[in-house]
């Protein structure tokens, strides 16, 4: 990692610490810990993006989000039978068929996008591009959810794309 690149990841974590900070203060010790699944997971996810490239070239985009989705599922499966009563598991069809209807369209099909992604432009790449997630994120909290668009959430807006345009223009 280039001195470059350390500085734009900096400006990066200082923007998610600049809302996370903020948002902390207003909700409380809940967000806290919020904060510390979220950014757990982000970096489950950077790890997983980047060593997923080297598997997507070995097994082929396919093959790796059929096995990548097949262990999450048994995961999520034995979470639910270590944290739940089995009766737990008898829903309404509505419920199924909503459940189907995620499952397809927003786990199954998004991974796969992604790893085709990665081995047609390899995974620093689509890693850049899916920098588009979080601007996205934030525009749909706004329009559908009626999420305040504050000054904080502005400025840490900033510092996380002008962060990301300093990463990435460094590799160029």
């Amino acid at each position: 990692i280039t001195r470059i690149q350390a500085l734009g990841m900096a400006v990066c974590y200082g923007g998610v610490v600049l809302v996370f900070g903020h948002e902390i203060n207003l909700q409380g010790v809940n967000a806290g810990l919020g904060a510390v699944l979220v950014f757990g997971s982000a970096i489950s996810y950077a790890i997983y993006l980047v060593y997923s490239g080297q598997m997507v070239q070995r097994l082929g985009s396919i093959r790796l989000v059929g096995l990548a989705t097949t262990v999450a599922c048994l995961l999520c499966l034995l979470q639910f039978v270590l944290l739940r009563p089995m009766s737990a598991a008898i829903v309404a069809p509505e419920v199924i068929w909503l459940s189907v209807l995620n499952a397809t369209a927003c786990t199954a099909a998004p991974v796969l996008m992604v790893m085709m992604a990665i081995e047609r432009l390899g995974s620093n790449l689509a890693a850049q591009v899916g920098m588009v997630g979080p601007l996205s994120t934030i525009l749909m909290g706004v329009v559908i959810l009626g999420e305040p668009f504050t000054a904080w959430v502005a400025a840490g807006t900033v510092l996380v794309v002008a962060g990301i345009y300093v990463f990435t223009r460094s590799g160029r």
